[in-house]
């Protein structure tokens, strides 16, 4: 089993017919659920699931809320990305996460790959987003 950071393809198909509205104020809900070792992820992924996902203190099933940054440009790329996410005084283990689009049928957009187990004890545990730039930002099409 192995969790493989990706753009899902499903959510590159989906992007062709307006499936997803990442505008900040009036778009979709986006969630980030975290997984543990076990799980199976990667483009192929096509839905937001329960299997293997993480479970502890601070960390509810199906994960958490996103703000949006609203979709932008530069030169010939198109991106978006997310605030930062905490799961405050939390006691979780995970190997990866999902973003993904709860307003409609929970698609999976991206795949995290953590490369390692990553913890908290009693603490914050943060998903730190890059930079939302053509070059850094988690979603980019180029």
């Amino acid at each position: 089993m192995a969790i493989s950071q990706a753009l899902a393809t499903s959510f590159k198909q989906q992007l062709m017919t307006g499936t997803h509205n990442f505008t900040n104020s009036s778009g979709n809900t986006f969630k980030i659920a975290l997984y543990t070792s076990s799980a199976t992820l990667g483009a192929s992924t096509t839905a937001y699931t329960a299997s293997n996902e993480v479970s502890g203190t601070g960390y509810t099933a199906s994960g958490g809320t996103l703000v949006n940054v609203t979709p932008t440009s530069s030169g010939t790329t198109a991106y978006t990305d997310f605030s930062d996410f905490t799961w405050s005084t939390s006691t979780i283990t995970a190997r990866g996460a999902m973003i993904y689009n709860s307003t409609n049928g929970n698609s999976a957009v991206a795949i995290l790959d953590f490369t390692t187990d990553r913890s908290s004890s009693a603490g914050d545990f943060t998903i730190v987003f890059p930079t939302p730039d053509a070059s850094n930002a988690i979603i980019r099409i180029a």
